[in-house]
């Protein structure tokens, strides 16, 4: 029987008392988790109206005289633009900690201590098990995470606009993930992830742990190579950056068109403070090129991003099942 089968078989009068069940019983973390969003909440919503209270002159943050040319921004501004600037990465280790939760008290403990056998006493197949601690996480991870993003959307666009903010550039990898359907995809991938480890270990330390490296590599991976999703534009010539870009690298084009880059003159140490640019000049370069994404490109590099974690956690699903026939059908 297919993962599909396996799933057909879990009626739904069947599932919505598996998932009472889980309910009831794990209603500590359902209520530590409606306080970690209550808390999200609270927080950024804390960080705005403290900025706002605070004393500032200028509609940019300035506490000095405005257009003095000095800018001075109050300890509420700058507070909480380093808050906001991990959002991101706080959302990433949520879905973590969801996907340890899954992986081990939730799925593997049961599998480990035996009280997984007991469901064929009460007329649940495993395949409906399963799914229930799958659907139920699945459905309250989504919904919370839905909602503090659109929060974390409403604090963030109070601050970055502002020309004199640090971090919170929406290509930061402490920012990208949280404005946008990534950080659900990243708690479903989490879920799922949990789950497939929990059936392939059978034990609930070894399976957290091995949960965690996944994710953690999944998550360090579109961190660094995020910018390949979508292809980038090329600007030639010389030129300032266009705004709100992020850049991805610079150099300049030998006559044949090759590629000579900003950064191996930096790492040979060949950059010198009275012409930087000799370096490439002298290994052929004479046209200056610049690669970056516009700001236009956010959605597209959200939504491939999305797609892709939504389909390694389908997979990572269908895995799980397949692998929940084979040892207890």
């Amino acid at each position: 029987m297919s993962p599909t089968g396996l799933l057909t078989r879990a009626t739904p009068a069947a599932l919505r008392g598996s998932v009472r069940v889980l309910l009831r019983q794990h209603r500590r973390p359902v209520r530590a988790a409606c306080a970690i969003l209550a808390l999200g909440i609270a927080f950024v919503v804390g960080l705005r109206i403290w900025m706002a209270s605070s004393p500032e002159h200028c509609a940019d943050g300035d506490t000095t005289r405005c257009g003095d040319g000095s800018y001075l921004p109050t300890y509420a501004r700058t507070s909480t633009e380093t808050y906001l600037a991990d959002g991101g990465t706080a959302l990433l280790v949520l879905a973590g900690l969801i996907g340890l939760f899954v992986a081990g008290p939730l799925i593997a403990r049961e599998l480990e201590n035996g009280t997984f056998r007991f469901i064929r006493a009460q007329s649940v197949s495993p395949a409906q098990w399963l799914a229930a601690r799958i659907a139920l996480p699945a459905v309250l991870v989504t919904a919370g995470t839905t909602v503090l993003v659109l929060v974390y959307r409403w604090g963030w666009s109070g601050v970055q606009d502002n020309e004199y903010a640090s971090g919170l550039g929406w290509s930061e990898s402490g920012v990208f993930p949280a404005l946008g359907p990534a950080a659900v995809a990243y708690a479903l991938l989490a879920v799922a992830v949990g789950a497939l480890c929990a059936v392939l270990v059978r034990r609930t330390l070894p399976a957290m742990g091995l949960t965690a490296l996944v994710l953690g590599a999944v998550a360090l991976g579109f961190g660094k190579r995020r910018y390949e999703l979508w292809p980038t534009a090329r600007r030639l010539g010389k030129g300032a950056w266009p705004e709100n870009a992020w850049n991805i690298e610079s150099g300049m084009l030998t006559p044949s068109g090759k590629e000579i880059y900003w950064q191996d003159c930096w790492d040979a140490g060949l950059v010198g403070p009275e012409d930087p640019s000799r370096c490439l000049r002298d290994r052929g370069g004479v046209t200056d090129f610049a690669d970056y994404h516009p700001g236009s490109h956010f959605w597209p590099l959200q939504l491939v991003e999305t797609g892709i974690l939504l389909v390694l956690a389908a997979a990572a699903v269908a895995v799980a099942f397949r692998v929940l026939r084979r040892r207890y059908a």
